[in-house]
This record gives structure tokens, C-alpha cells and sequence, in this order.
């Protein structure tokens, strides 16, 4: 890795590299991200821990700029980023309550 010394940098200089690192940090983080999504197909079975721990299964449905949108199985609208999804297999179904038999089922049977 190159060295630079920011000691021998002006005033005018340092805000200058500052803009230029932070560019670049964000340039790397979508390229990332942007990785990461492609990774995941429309109406793909995906998982991810929401607030409090629990799991949320659901389908992907919408690549956004930053962000997938999946439908839960309950119904519900989550904007989650690409890297805290995980892929669910076909065989994998939500476990829950025992009389709960019909959340067991994805939505969308046509995908």
C-alpha cells in the first residue's frame, strides 16, 4: 500500500483527500451491495432477522438502489439491504405457532 503523508499537506489540500476517500468508500460499499443483490433473483424465498431476533420469511420482489424488497408471508412490506438476506430452500418452512398451518405456505404460489 502507498504511504501518504498528510504531515507535508496544506489546509487546502486535506479537505481535498478527505472528499476523495470518502467518494471512494462510498464508490466500494455500492459496488458491495450491488454484488450482493444481484446474487438474489425475483421471487426468490429469502429470510432475515428483524428487530427483537425473529426470523421474517418472505419472497423477494423488487431490486430498489440500495436496498430488496421482500413480501412476508403475513403480508407485510420490508425494504431489507442485500447483505443481511439469507436464501431459503424450497424444502425450509417458517416454524411457528402450532394452529399457525397457513403461514406455513408461501403467498405467492405463482412465482
Amino acid at each position: 500500500m502507498r504511504q501518504i503523508d498528510i504531515d507535508s499537506l496544506s489546509e487546502e489540500e486535506l479537505p481535498a483527500l478527505n472528499h476523495k476517500v470518502v467518494t471512494r468508500l462510498r464508490f466500494l460499499h455500492q459496488t458491495r451491495s450491488y454484488s450482493a443483490m444481484l446474487s438474489f433473483r425475483i421471487g426468490e424465498r429469502v429470510s432475515f432477522h428483524a428487530a427483537g431476533g425473529a426470523i421474517v420469511f418472505g419472497i423477494l420482489t423488487r431490486h430498489n438502489k440500495e436496498t430488496i424488497t421482500v413480501v412476508t408471508d403475513s403480508g407485510q412490506n420490508w425494504n431489507v439491504a442485500p447483505g443481511l438476506l439469507s436464501k431459503v430452500d424450497s424444502a425450509t418452512t417458517r416454524r411457528s405457532a402450532p394452529d399457525d398451518r397457513v403461514a406455513q405456505f408461501p403467498k405467492w404460489h405463482g412465482l
